[in-house]
């Protein structure tokens, strides 16, 4: 695994790479904005960036957006200030998949590592399918959506959400089921997480995000994609 590390403190810099290292990761370090995009540019390899919020210059919401759009596909986690709780949605809704608060322990930044990387790269046998869901084709295998034969870019975490809903036609879905079945039984964080997600899939699966006819709310409890006219098939 490849990661990209964003922060300004030299000292937190390496209390973060001597950790990844000492899981055999291989670290880029970058200390400002702009320094982590030119690396990010010419290493299309990256794995994971791990992004510090308060930098000089670029801060790391505006570095979250643009990796996200030149890498759909690259799991994103942001290093927050404790109890910044704006940071959080801001970093959520810029495309960021998880959060660690600082200070942050060794076991804590590793393990979410590791989690992120696990449903970004399933293991080969656990899925084989794809299913149909007219307008939209899941490639469960190959972790890929499409909307009327285009291609929809989403990010790990928004294709691990959308894939348990689309398994589960017209059955709702709790925030809890979906933020254990997601983020992982040991989650943290809060359930905005998953309404964050839930806003962004809309506006990039949905004519209307405001008026969602596919991936509707169930007030009070979850979400659950609705099923119109579908064919499973493998």
């Amino acid at each position: 695994m490849k990661i990209l590390v964003l922060e300004d403190e030299l000292s937190i810099r390496d209390f973060v790479r001597i950790n990844l290292k000492r899981q055999s990761y291989e670290v880029v370090e970058a200390s400002t904005g702009e320094e982590a995009l030119a690396l990010a540019m010419m290493d299309r390899e990256i794995d994971i960036a791990l992004l510090d919020v308060m930098l000089p210059g670029m801060d790391g919401f505006a570095v979250c957006k643009e990796l996200r759009h030149h890498y759909p596909r690259m799991g994103i986690i942001m290093l927050t200030a404790k109890g910044q709780e704006q940071d959080k949605v801001i970093g959520l809704e810029a495309g960021a998949d998880d959060y660690v608060v600082k200070p942050f322990s060794p076991l804590e930044l590793v393990a979410r590592v590791k989690a992120l990387y696990r449903r970004m790269h399933p293991d080969d046998g656990d899925l084989k399918q794809k299913l149909v869901v007219d307008p939209f084709t899941i490639l469960l295998d190959e972790r890929r959506l499409f909307k009327a034969g285009q291609e929809i870019e989403l990010t790990p975490k928004e294709f691990e959400l959308i894939s348990l809903l689309m398994q589960q036609m017209n059955k709702a879905v709790s925030r809890d089921e979906i933020l254990t079945a997601v983020w992982g039984k040991y989650y943290v964080g809060d359930l905005k997480i998953v309404d964050v997600n839930i806003r962004r899939i809309r506006q990039k699966i949905e004519a209307d995000a405001s008026r969602p006819k596919h991936l509707e709310t169930v007030w009070g409890y979850g979400y659950l994609w609705r099923k119109e006219q579908a064919d499973e098939g493998t």
